[in-house]
This record gives C-alpha cells, structure tokens and sequence, in this order.
C-alpha cells in the first residue's frame, strides 16, 4: 500500500467542473489565502470512502501524500491521520503528533485544519501536561503562520467539548489583535462553543474584551444571543 495507489483512486474521481467552484470557493487566486491550491473536484463523501480503504496505510507514505500539491490529497492524508490517531496507543499518538505539526504548513486551509486539528493536536494535548499544552499553543498562537495559529484556536474545540475552557480562552486572547479574517471567525466560534457549555464563561470573557474584539471575532461569538444581547455588545 503505498501513497501512489492513494493518488490514482482520488485522480480516478477528479470532477473539472466541481474542481473550479472549488477553487473559486476556497479563495486560491493571487493574493488570496488559499493561493495555489489545486483541486480534484472531489466531495468529502468520496474522500472518506476512499479512507476506509487506505486507513492503515504507513505513516511515511501518509507525509508523502500530505506533501501533495493537490487539496484532497492533502485532506484524505489527514482523515487518514484521524483514523489512526483514535486507533493508536500513547506511542504512535505521539508520533502522529509530531508529523502533524512537523507538516502544519502542508493543513493549509481552513477545512483542513478545521477536520484534523482538534482531533489530533487537541485530543493529545488533552492528555499532555498544563505545561506542555500551554507550549505547544503558545508557539503556534505566535506563528506568522495563518494555518498554525488557525491549528491552535481549533484544537481547542476538544478541550472545550470536555469541558475545559482557560485552554480556548488563553488561545483567544492571544489572538486578539490578528490581522486575518479566518482567525476572528475561528476564535468567535470557539467562543460560542464555550458559551454553549457555560455561559457565563463566555460571557465573562465577552464583557472584559468585546470593546478590543475584531467586529467578525465578536459577531461569531454572540451569535446565539438574543437580539437585544447582541445589539448591547454591537453598540459599544
């Protein structure tokens, strides 16, 4: 099983059509954040199938393929990583690990990230200590890497869906003075999961920064709000 068979089962599905709304959808012309990415044309659905059948393929062919140029060779790499990470002992866990952020730079869109991050970087750091998990995230909140610090608000979703929040709330507050769109979605949204769980955790939050939030940050974290909360936050 090599990762050669991998990419003639995925080019054996490329879509043109499909291919160019993609392109179009997830921003790749110049200048733009997914500058340079090519596509297939390929739906998730597909994509996973093609999983199933290549879930245990060997780790170096797995990087091999995250290395590909192509969109849904990158992203079946990385389901593929999904798949052995929930299968593996602490070991291989760890050697996951560190091939993903080894390769972080290769998880660059935000579908990519948002489908792997919190389920290989959050769920290891869940179990790693207070020290390691502030680390890890610290580097990757200061990396002038968009995709790397994106990595980081989102592996903050599985601390967050078990109920542990200063992780998500550190990682938002680092990042409150980023530059990118898809940053100030990422942490509003992660701040509405938190609000989800507690409400009063987010909102606490909420009241000590909403004034230094980005206005897209801010919208995506009240959300779920009633009207007249949301209009109470937006007209400060």
């Amino acid at each position: 099983m090599k990762c050669v068979d991998v990419q003639k089962d995925l080019r054996r599905l490329a879509d043109k059509k499909q291919a160019a709304n993609l392109q179009g959808f997830f921003k790749t012309g110049d200048g733009e954040y997914g500058a340079g990415d090519i596509f297939l044309g390929l739906k998730v659905p597909q994509v996973r199938l093609l999983v199933k059948k290549y879930n245990i393929l060997p780790l170096v062919e797995v990087e091999k393929l995250l290395q590909s140029e192509i969109h849904e060779e990158r992203q079946c790499a990385l389901f593929i990583l999904n798949h052995q990470f929930a299968m593996a002992d602490l070991s291989l866990r760890e050697k996951i690990f560190k091939l993903y952020l080894k390769n972080a730079k290769r998880v660059n869109n935000w579908d990519l990230v948002d489908g792997s991050a919190p389920y290989i970087v959050g769920a290891f750091l869940f179990e790693c200590s207070k020290k390691e998990v502030c680390e890890t995230l610290t580097r990757l909140v200061k990396s002038k890497n968009l995709w790397e610090r994106r990595i980081a608000v989102l592996a903050t979703f599985w601390f967050i869906k078990n109920k542990k929040f200063d992780e998500a709330l550190f990682v938002a507050e680092s990042l409150l003075n980023d530059e990118h769109d898809l940053i100030h979605k990422a942490v509003g949204w992660m701040l509405r999961e938190v609000g989800k769980r507690s409400l009063k955790v987010e909102t606490d939050f909420l009241d000590k920064y909403f004034k230094k939030m980005p206005r897209t940050m801010l919208r995506y974290a009240i959300e779920k709000f009633s009207g007249e909360e949301r209009n109470g936050y937006l007209a400060c």
